[in-house]
């Protein structure tokens, strides 16, 4: 009995010292990552508070904080306007994204009909397909509908449904036992109930985790206001905002930072608060046939 507790206290102190070095393996790489993802951030922060005479050089501690960039960020640029604009366009997309995908996606996991398939297929076929196919038709019609120069045809496509996020909701609710709806069905409810009082509250997660992606998506939208809005100063969203501010002052660079910065805050606090649901609604998303 002793040696065989010998033996395992032995083998014991064997693993300890693998398992102390997978420990420090593990958060060594984490930690390298974390500084190879941080340091754009802290070098365009630190930039920020830089006076013209220290950006670009080998200084990289600001001496002394300039906090005039800021001042000046705010006094050239019209921030306020540039907000409003990403957020009617990022709000305003994703609620209409929300409205016509989560049915869509609904109908293809729940419901089996003919040529279900199908169609799931023509929508993994238009969410790998490049926008820049579609681009001349699209924007001849919204031009012959006078809309260019808006940030309605940025919005209202999404009336029609996102690709990737029918395909990401579909996957979600494949997760959902069919047991629930059943159940549902049984007690009266027609798949608008079904879909309204039992799969939307089931899954809120992966609704969430797809309107943060639309939202971050909108709000980082650069390619679709250079083409629609660019003529029309009074709704540039932040991203091309942000574009034209740096190319008319590009050596202004504490000045162009303050401004990314700013820019920057109100995702970084959205991702802050909703990271939990989002992380929860991509963990629990599968990939279900």
């Amino acid at each position: 009995m002793t040696a065989t507790t010998n033996a395992a206290v032995l083998s014991a102190q064997r693993r300890r010292p693998n398992r102390l070095l997978v420990f420090i393996g593990e958060h060594v790489v984490l930690v390298t990552l974390g500084i190879l993802f941080m340091a754009p951030v802290v070098f365009v922060l630190l930039t920020s508070f830089m006076s013209a005479n220290q950006t670009l050089t080998a200084s990289f501690w600001p001496n002394p904080f300039d906090w005039g960039n800021y001042a000046r960020a705010f006094g050239q640029v019209p921030l306020a306007l540039w907000f409003g604009n990403s957020a009617t366009y990022a709000v305003l997309a994703t609620a209409f994204m929300l409205a016509s995908s989560v049915p869509a996606a609904y109908v293809l996991a729940k419901i089996r009909f003919r040529g279900a398939n199908l169609i799931f297929l023509a929508i993994i076929i238009a969410m790998l397909l490049p926008p820049q196919i579609t681009v001349v038709p699209i924007y001849v019609m919204w031009a012959q509908l006078g809309l260019t120069g808006t940030l309605w045809p940025l919005i209202l496509p999404n009336l029609l449904g996102d690709a990737f996020s029918i395909f990401l909701l579909r996957q979600f609710f494949l997760t959902i036992p069919n047991e629930y709806a059943d159940a549902a069905r049984i007690d009266g409810n027609g798949e608008l109930g079904v879909l309204l009082r039992v799969v939307v509250p089931m899954a809120k997660p992966g609704i969430a985790a797809s309107a943060i992606f639309l939202f971050f998506n909108a709000w980082n939208d650069f390619f679709g206001p250079l083409l629609y809005t660019s003529e029309n100063p009074q709704n540039w969203p932040v991203a091309y905002g942000l574009a034209t501010f740096h190319g008319s002052h590009g050596t202004d660079w504490g000045t162009t930072m303050a401004v990314t910065m700013l820019v920057t805050i109100p995702v970084v606090v959205i991702f802050f608060f909703a990271q939990r649901t989002f992380v929860e609604g991509i963990t629990l998303t599968g990939v279900k046939g």
